[in-house]
């Protein structure tokens, strides 16, 4: 017999404000800003869309996962330890920065090309993780897999499980973050369309509009279903009792990401692309990043090839 599907709601809504960030470039961020912090294991999200001329040169990381999931368009990286790469619609890119890296991250703009578009996660990583070396997971939009519960959904699994049409049964994303995380793209083309994905007990997890409007919430609970607006970004309750989450679409074409994180029971001290546990770690990042060591060997005469588009 299956466990009853116990939902999650609504409990903050925050409005992703237009913030500048890299060279020129403009993101809708709502985690990360002064309404939305401190919600282990995220740090920020960002929704970018960037025009010709701007982009994210050369900078270092350390202590964080970054994931990047292109919507439009394409970008590019590279970085310190000689990785290159090209990620267009419907990519992904984990980017483990561990110890750390300097890296840049650059749109391709020409003839026929849409401004690249799509969200940017930042992750704390577990303190037993942090000094492992910079890697990456890329997969292309053909890899990430899809579920289908109803014919006008479809539910794009980057990493946890979802449950899909009979036949397809349980499907599993390709993604092995370090730490506990789900991702998916829900794809709605219908409005009225009720689906319920089961979440990891425990874990914190919010819902990321980037079409159309979306009710949350159980539908037999006296607290009325709330909408979530593009742009917005909804925090979900977290009790031992919700196994999961009730979507309904209130448009006829809805796209949202649901994200779930294990909550981290560690401290978080955040000074810009470097992540620590405490503020002598913080301060130990600036001292190995001057003296190119630890993770920042060379990183003061690397110079990224795709980053010398913005001198």
């Amino acid at each position: 017999m299956s466990a009853a599907q116990v939902s999650r709601s609504v409990v903050k809504k925050v409005l992703a404000v237009e913030t500048p960030e890299g060279a020129g470039a403009t993101v809708r961020r709502s985690i990360g800003t002064a309404q939305l912090r401190n919600f282990t294991p995220f740090l920020m999200l960002d929704n970018f869309l960037v025009k010709e001329g701007a982009g994210f040169p050369d900078h270092p990381h350390r202590g964080m996962t970054t994931l990047t999931y292109m919507l439009e368009g394409e970008f590019e990286h590279e970085d310190s330890k000689g990785n290159k790469g090209k990620i267009g619609p419907g990519d992904l890119q984990f980017m483990i920065a561990g110890r750390g890296l300097v890296h840049a991250e650059m749109p391709i703009h020409g003839p026929g090309k849409k401004d690249p578009f799509g969200l940017q996660l930042w992750i704390d990583l577990p303190a037993r993780y942090k000094n492992v070396e910079a890697s990456y997971q890329d997969r292309k939009a053909s890899e990430v897999a899809s579920a289908h519960p109803t014919p006008n959904v479809e539910i794009k699994v980057v990493c946890g499980e979802s449950q899909g049409s009979e036949e397809e049964g349980i499907v599993k994303g390709n993604v092995r973050p370090l730490g506990g995380c789900w991702f998916m793209d829900f794809i709605v083309s219908k409005k009225g369309e009720r689906v319920f994905q089961q979440l990891p007990v425990g874990w914190n997890a919010f819902v990321y509009t980037l079409e159309g409007e979306t009710l949350i919430g159980p539908s037999d609970s006296p607290r009325p279903l709330k909408p979530v607006e593009q742009y917005h970004t909804a925090v979900l309750s977290n009790s031992d009792s919700e196994n999961g989450v009730w979507f309904e679409s209130a448009s006829n074409k809805a796209r949202f990401v649901l994200v779930a994180g294990e909550p981290l029971k560690q401290g978080v001290v955040q000074h810009g692309p470097f992540v620590a546990t405490s503020r002598e770690g913080i301060q130990k990042a600036f001292l190995d990043y001057q003296m190119q060591k630890n993770g920042f060997e060379g990183a003061h005469s690397w110079r990224s090839e795709i980053g010398k588009r913005m001198t």
